[in-house]
């Protein structure tokens, strides 16, 4: 397999996390990894497509076909969209055979990057240096429709000086469920408030995770708290030196 991947970045980092679509960057050609960003890429049709909107969300999901479809491997700093694609496009073109059998070939090469450093890159330790106390927030699609737990915690285990400390569940949802934060403002706060109550017990100054939009929900909360803790994607930490 060619040592080439092309970066999906997603919305949220695109237009707000800049920082961890670089340093996803960063950690991949340090392992060697020549970079490909495809630059006609746009959304991945999930908010539509949680929202009901299931023909703007097919409209979404043909142009990432159509963008990716020649890539060796597609790499993703976000399980929620990973999941998007290799769970959920099947389930847009159920009734198009053709287009089903693109979305099939290209569900196998779709991942979420830590589990392509483990599973792809065959790698736990990618020379990272970060001397903080550290949590970790288990986002929903990435534990429940991905099966992704260890992999995360494998990696943040090499890195030296950083102290892993786990919250009390790491597994409950932040309470952003993408538009859900929007339909439902105040049950999604109380979430995150029982989210931030389990952060603070750890003691961490950082709580890492693989989404950025659970990092926004979870930094938001914390900033309303008057809290000095940080959040940080997972590809921050190990780009760190």
């Amino acid at each position: 397999m060619g040592k080439r991947v092309s970066l999906f970045v997603t919305c949220m980092v695109d237009q707000l996390f800049p920082k961890v679509g670089m340093a996803m960057a960063g950690v991949l050609e340090r392992l060697g990894y020549e970079i490909d960003f495809p630059e006609d890429q746009t959304c991945c049709g999930q908010p539509a497509f949680n929202s009901g909107y299931r023909e703007e969300a097919r409209a979404a999901a043909r142009h990432f076909l159509k963008v990716f479809e020649a890539c060796e491997q597609i790499v993703a700093p976000s399980g929620s969209c990973t999941s998007m694609v290799t769970h959920h496009f099947a389930e847009l073109f159920h009734k198009e055979p053709e287009t089903l059998a693109r979305v099939h070939a290209l569900e196998k090469r779709v991942w979420e990057f830590s589990s392509f450093l483990t599973e792809v890159a065959g790698v736990e330790d990618v020379g990272a240096r970060f001397e903080e106390v550290v949590t970790f927030h288990d986002g929903c699609h990435a534990l429940r429709e991905l099966g992704i737990r260890s992999a995360p915690r494998r990696l943040l285990a090499k890195v030296r000086g950083l102290e892993l400390r786990e919250m009390v569940p790491a597994e409950e949802c932040c309470g952003f469920g993408g538009t859900f934060s929007v339909k439902f403002a105040e049950l999604s706060g109380a979430m995150a408030r029982t989210k931030i109550e389990a952060i603070v017990k750890t003691g961490a100054n950082t709580v890492v995770s693989l989404d950025p939009s659970c990092l926004m929900q979870i930094q938001g909360a914390l900033s309303r708290a008057g809290s000095g803790i940080r959040t940080m994607h997972l590809a921050e930490v190990l780009a760190s030196r």
